[in-house]
């Protein structure tokens, strides 16, 4: 048996197998649910504080992990940020992350050939099988429910994706990019996905984050019904006249 977070053999029926097994567990959970703080480990895992801290020491030691202070987007509380641990490019990798050079290399020639606007013609074609794919789930979705519905859709693909109530809307977070590396260098990828949210939901949707620019997520916002303005009483009578 191989330990997907290290790939090397652990022996069956051991102490260190069973050290292994919860390290992939807790390698898992943070691919599985983005940056994430050892006490949120600690309870998602059901596992101690204490036990939890050893495995991600030793995942920092191997370079899978990192730490960093937590980012916060919108007003920031009292304190110091909390402390989460994100998965490394390594990390990724040993999570089977497809890294295409040849994608790479076909998409620089694209972009030698036909400028940057070529790129980006060819990353819109690329999702827009996607969106084909996608069209019909989020269409039959409650108007309520669109984004999670997108988000198990990307999640069967690979994107490891999940929703969050945030001000004044909602987050689409993809805490997995198969395409991350490519991405780095053309950004076009990025830029075409998030059209098809925007087109799939039907809103002006905003990327605040992405794993290609080295945040721990992807994450996009989705605007939330815009409030009814109030209607006066000298605004109602002159309606009604």
């Amino acid at each position: 048996m191989k330990n997907p977070a290290t790939n090397t053999p652990v022996p069956a029926g051991t102490s260190v197998a069973r050290d292994e097994s919860t390290r992939d567990r807790v390698a898992r959970s943070i691919l599985t649910n983005g940056p994430s703080s050892a006490a949120a480990l600690a309870e998602r895992l059901e596992l101690t504080p204490a036990a939890v801290r050893r495995h991600l020491d030793h995942l920092l030691d191997e370079g899978l992990v990192e730490s960093r202070e937590e980012r916060v987007y919108g007003p920031r509380g009292r304190g110091r940020p909390a402390k989460v641990f994100v998965l490394t490019d390594t990390g990724r990798h040993a999570f089977h992350q497809a890294y295409d050079d040849l994608a790479a290399t076909a998409l620089r020639f694209i972009a030698e050939a036909g400028g940057d606007e070529a790129v980006a013609e060819f990353a819109r074609r690329r999702v827009a099988e996607v969106e084909q794919r996608y069209r019909e789930l989020v269409d039959a979705a409650p108007e309520d429910k669109k984004a999670e519905v997108l988000a198990q859709a990307l999640t069967a693909d690979g994107y490891a994706a999940s929703t969050a109530k945030a001000a004044h809307g909602e987050q689409l977070c993809q805490h997995h990019c198969p395409v991350a590396h490519v991405a780095e260098q053309f950004p076009q990828l990025c830029e075409a996905e998030t059209e098809v949210f925007a087109r799939l939901l039907g809103k002006h949707v905003q990327r605040l984050a992405t794993i290609a620019h080295g945040d721990g997520v992807c994450t996009t916002h989705i605007p939330g019904p815009q409030p009814v303005a109030p209607v006066s009483h000298g605004e109602s009578a002159r309606t009604a006249r």
